[in-house]
């Protein structure tokens, strides 16, 4: 008969050794960058995105200990071996921003995620990430049109002209533009097939 302390030693070593499961990584690992300029997010998000990290989430706001900022999450997931690249639009002008996404398009990226950089100064540029895959063609193509008003009941009417062409609204952030103050800004885009 196997004694009590042998069996509990048995145990205890199980415990112990990772099972190949754990060892893999069997969900995704996490990234989140923080900063407040523009051009220390996009050189950071690039470096995430070689290292095989997609984009999931951003937000500009105030955090705890780093003031104004803009956080971004970026996830890895287990098994995948694609890389991305990162494009971070943010200007104060939407003709700037609309000339820039359809750039980026024309040139394979999408546009994922949309949020304001506040800096420091005190100035608001309205913000896009684009992302593509590395090395990978992209199939689907898109035209990108900016909606920007600070009138909600004109920002209904602007979606829906921009729907019967046949645009979808992707992002939504309330921005402050050279121009015209505090601005409803809306991404919309439409299949280029």
């Amino acid at each position: 008969m196997i004694r009590i302390g042998s069996l509990i030693g048995i145990a205890v070593l199980l415990l112990l050794v990772p099972s190949p499961a754990l060892a893999q990584g069997a969900g995704p690992t996490y990234k989140v960058l923080a900063t407040s300029k523009t051009s220390t997010m996009q050189k950071e998000m690039q470096e995430a995105g070689v290292a095989g990290y997609r984009f999931v989430a951003v937000m500009g706001g105030e955090t705890a200990m780093g003031g104004k900022e803009v956080v971004v999450l970026m996830e890895k997931r287990a098994g995948e071996a694609a890389t991305f690249e990162y494009r971070l639009l943010a200007t104060n002008r939407t003709s700037t921003l609309q000339k820039e996404l359809q750039e980026a398009a024309d040139a394979g990226f999408v546009a994922v995620g949309q949020t304001v950089f506040e800096s420091l100064f005190g100035g608001k540029e309205t913000a896009s990430i684009l992302q593509r895959k590395s090395g990978v063609p992209r199939t689907e193509r898109y035209d990108y049109k900016l909606v920007a008003t600070s009138k909600t009941s004109t920002l209904q009417k602007e979606l829906q002209q921009a729907a019967e062409q046949g645009y979808e609204a992707i992002g939504m952030t309330v921005g402050s533009t050279a121009f015209g103050g505090a601005e409803l800004v809306v991404i919309t885009r439409k299949s280029l097939k």
